[in-house]
């Protein structure tokens, strides 16, 4: 009996690897994905990814099976955010009413994108990203009526005999609950990453900090990594 195989977006942040574990723990074998698109943290973002990788690989079975880090560049040259353009500031007084200007456009929608020629491509019948709607940054591609519509579409856009479904297991979560669930399933949270700024120590002031350590915070756990 073959394996159920599931394609999980991961940033090296705490929302994916959490969605990652959450998914080898329904047993599936987990084809872990990272892009590379000249965000301002991507080194950082890459080698926790590959340290979560390992991390990951269970002793006993064989329910992580392959990675991919893709570079896509093209988001440095669109710019418009402040990710992957230098001209823009991340903001560090406070998370910001709207839409930031650290949203990506169609960040979302790319990696689904990508993710779903991966998952068709491997057999797999599963995607797992770790998109939060109600506590996060506001981002418009991070809410659950837009992963839903991407997964018709990609099925629409994929072979007969593929048929795929997008987990989202976190989108209703409070960060507190995130990082009180990642305790549980024993997520080694001291390898992710969330600053948008550093790659030494994370700045503590920016949105995806701020909202880090207030889940900490909520949930009475010390925060495993290091801050400014």
């Amino acid at each position: 009996m073959k394996n159920k195989k599931a394609v999980c977006i991961m940033s090296g942040g705490m929302d994916s690897t959490l969605c990652a574990y959450m998914m080898r723990d329904l047993g599936y074998e987990i084809i872990a994905v990272h892009f590379n698109y000249d965000q301002r943290t991507q080194k950082k973002e890459l080698k926790c990814f590959n340290n979560i990788f390992e991390a990951l690989q269970p002793q006993s079975t064989s329910h992580v099976g392959k990675k991919y880090s893709l570079d896509i560049g093209f988001f440095k040259e669109l710019g418009a955010s402040a990710l992957t353009d230098t001209n823009i500031e991340v903001p560090t007084g406070g998370i910001e009413e709207g839409v930031p200007v650290t949203y990506v456009p169609f960040r979302n929608g790319i990696f689904l994108s990508m993710a779903a020629a991966i998952a068709e491509k491997e057999g797999a019948e599963a995607i797992a990203i770790g998109v939060v709607e109600e506590d996060s940054s506001g981002y418009p591609d991070c809410r659950q009526e837009y992963i839903e519509s991407m997964q018709r579409s990609i099925n629409l856009g994929t072979k007969d005999e593929t048929n795929i479904t997008i987990f989202m297991p976190l989108v209703h979560l409070k960060k507190s609950q995130i990082v009180e669930e990642a305790q549980k399933l024993n997520v080694p949270l001291e390898l992710t990453w969330s600053c948008y700024k550093n790659e030494d120590k994370a700045c503590g002031v920016c949105d995806s900090c701020r909202l880090r350590l207030n889940g900490f915070k909520e949930a009475g756990i010390k925060d495993p990594i290091l801050y400014e």
